[in-house]
C-alpha cells in the first residue's frame, strides 16, 4: 500500500539535494559545449593528427562506462597525490564535487563534439559560397551562417544529451556527493523503505527533464522561424473597401 504521508516526507528531504544536482549538470554541460566545439573543430580542421586525436578521446570517452570515468578521476588521479601536488592542482582533484564536474565534462564532450560536428556538415554549401559572393570573412560566415544553421540542426540531439547528462549527475552520489540520489540512499539506509524513496526520487528527475524537454522545444520554435504555421485565414485581419472613398476617387 501507498504511504502518501512517507513519501511526502521523502520529497521533502529530497529536494534539498537538487541544487547540487541542477549545478553538476550546468556546469559540466558549459564547460563540455566549450570541450566538445574545439573537438568538432579539429575533426573538421583536415589535419590527419588533430582529426585522429579528437577521433581516439571520442572512442574512448564513449566507449567506456561513465561510473568508471568517475572512480578513475576520483580515486585513480589520487595515486598521484606528490605529482599533482607539485603542480599545484591537487586543491581540484581531492575534492570529489570538482572531480565528478571533470568526470562528466570529459563524457558529455565526447558526445557533443560528434553532435556539433554533425551540425556544422549539414550547413547547406550554398549558403557558404553566397556568404562568400557577399564578401563576409571567415569569421563573419561562421557566426552569421554556419553557427545559427548548425545550431538548430544540432539542437534535438543536443537536448537529448541534456538530458541524459541531468540524469547522469546521479552516479556523483557514488564519489560522497549528496545529490538527490546520494540523499535518497542515505534516506533508504535510514527506513528501509526503497521503493517509496526511489519512486520519490524517480519523480524529481521526471519533473526537471520535463521542463527541460519543454525549454528545448522552445529554443527549436524560436531558431525555426520557417518551420512555424502560418496564420490561419481567420486571424489575418480583412479590409474591405471604402465605397465612399472608391467613388470619391
Amino acid at each position: 500500500m501507498i504511504d502518501l504521508p512517507f513519501m511526502w516526507d521523502a520529497f521533502q528531504r529530497l529536494l534539498p539535494g537538487v541544487p547540487l544536482m541542477l549545478q553538476l549538470a550546468a556546469w559540466s554541460l558549459s564547460f563540455g559545449a566549450v570541450f566538445a566545439l574545439a573537438l568538432a573543430m579539429m575533426r573538421l580542421s583536415g589535419i590527419a593528427v588533430l582529426d585522429w586525436t579528437a577521433q581516439a578521446y571520442i572512442f574512448v570517452f564513449r566507449g567506456t562506462p561513465l561510473l568508471v570515468q568517475i572512480f578513475l578521476v576520483y580515486y585513480g588521479l589520487g595515486q598521484f597525490r606528490p605529482q599533482l601536488q607539485e603542480l599545484g592542482i591537487w586543491w581540484f582533484f581531492r575534492e570529489p564535487y570538482y572531480c565528478a564536474i571533470f568526470a562528466l565534462t570529459l563524457n558529455t564532450a565526447a558526445y557533443a563534439a560528434e553532435i556539433i560536428r554533425g551540425g556544422l556538415l549539414a550547413v547547406p554549401h550554398g549558403q557558404i559560397e553566397a556568404a562568400k559572393a557577399c564578401g563576409m570573412s571567415g569569421l563573419q560566415r561562421f557566426r552569421r551562417i554556419v553557427l545559427p544553421i548548425a545550431v538548430r540542426q544540432a539542437l534535438p540531439a543536443y537536448g537529448n544529451e541534456i538530458i541524459l547528462m541531468v540524469k547522469a549527475t546521479s552516479l556523483a552520489s557514488v564519489i560522497t556527493l549528496m545529490e538527490v540520489t546520494g540523499l535518497a540512499h542515505r534516506m533508504i539506509s535510514q527506513t528501509f523503505r526503497a521503493v517509496e524513496v526511489f519512486v520519490v526520487a524517480g519523480a524529481i528527475y521526471l519533473l526537471i527533464n520535463f521542463a527541460v524537454t519543454r525549454a528545448i522545444q522552445f529554443f527549436e520554435w524560436r531558431l525555426s522561424p520557417h518551420l512555424r504555421e502560418p496564420p490561419r485565414a481567420a486571424d489575418k485581419p480583412v479590409l474591405t473597401p471604402d465605397p465612399a472613398g472608391a467613388r470619391g476617387a
